[in-house]
């Protein structure tokens, strides 16, 4: 989906940035991933520790697509997705999310990119709409920003900590923003924090969490079933449409 669905919504004439987690499995050599200096550098504070935000960048030539890579040796440097080589969950999946979420707002920012939408795909960009909305809301980059929040057949199965509301903590956000954060903070809690903070929901997968898919229902909010994989993109791209043109929320002072 992160492949195909960025080449389809530019070949319909629209401009794009593609934003991944620079997994460990990924062979950098192989596709030429390389450090842009002016974009790294700046270390993200987790928890009371600095992480150094890595970004390296590679290119599809076929699609005419770059990709923007977030990268850290403690959390994704030689480390897979959600579980190590014995199937094990990453005990801190929880750092992982809140890392990934600021470093791609953070590479946004610095590349003075304006985005109309942004799509955030399965559980570890959760944390994005409630830092556009809230945390990044002045920001210039993000000021007329839409979000969309992709649910995945993708559930992890260890809660997170029971301090992970305190470590995403950022100023513009206040407790009553992450309220619903209650333990056991799993799988369907964190979703549903992201569909909060976004303006339409897409199905991505057949089998998503009912849970979370009931919630979306229930919130009112604009939604994607879901679509034959042919059709997907085209449905995609006028879904951006309806999400941006609809109504625009009241601002708070």
């Amino acid at each position: 989906m992160g492949r195909n669905l960025p080449q389809a919504i530019q070949e319909k004439g629209r401009e794009i940035r593609t934003f991944m987690p620079k997994w460990g499995n990924i062979n950098e050599r192989r596709n030429q991933l390389h450090e842009v200096i002016r974009l790294s550098g700046m270390n993200l504070i987790i928890d009371d520790t600095d992480h150094p935000l890595i970004i390296k960048v590679a290119s599809i030539q076929s699609a005419r697509m770059q990709v923007y890579f977030i990268d850290n040796d403690d959390y994704f440097q030689n480390r897979l997705q959600v579980c190590d080589e014995n199937g094990v969950e990453y005990d801190d999946n929880d750092a992982r999310t809140i890392f990934y979420a600021r470093g791609v707002l953070e590479t946004v920012k610095k590349l003075r990119w304006c985005p109309d939408i942004i799509h955030c795909h399965g559980w570890m960009t959760a944390l994005a709409p409630l830092y556009i909305k809230k945390a990044y809301k002045d920001e210039p980059s993000f000021r007329d920003t839409k979000v969309i929040f992709s649910l995945y057949e993708d559930d992890f199965k260890q809660d997170f900590h029971p301090d992970f509301a305190t470590k995403l903590m950022l100023k513009g956000i206040a407790k009553k923003d992450v309220a619903s954060l209650k333990e056991p903070i799993n799988y369907a809690t964190l979703c549903k924090l992201a569909i909060d903070f976004s303006d339409g929901v897409v199905v991505q997968s057949e089998n998503v969490n009912q849970e979370v898919l009931e919630y979306a229902r229930q919130t009112g909010k604009l939604i994607l079933e879901h679509q034959d994989p042919d059709n997907f993109p085209s449905a995609c791209n006028d879904f951006y449409d309806q999400v941006w043109g609809g109504e625009e929320e009241e601002t708070e002072d």
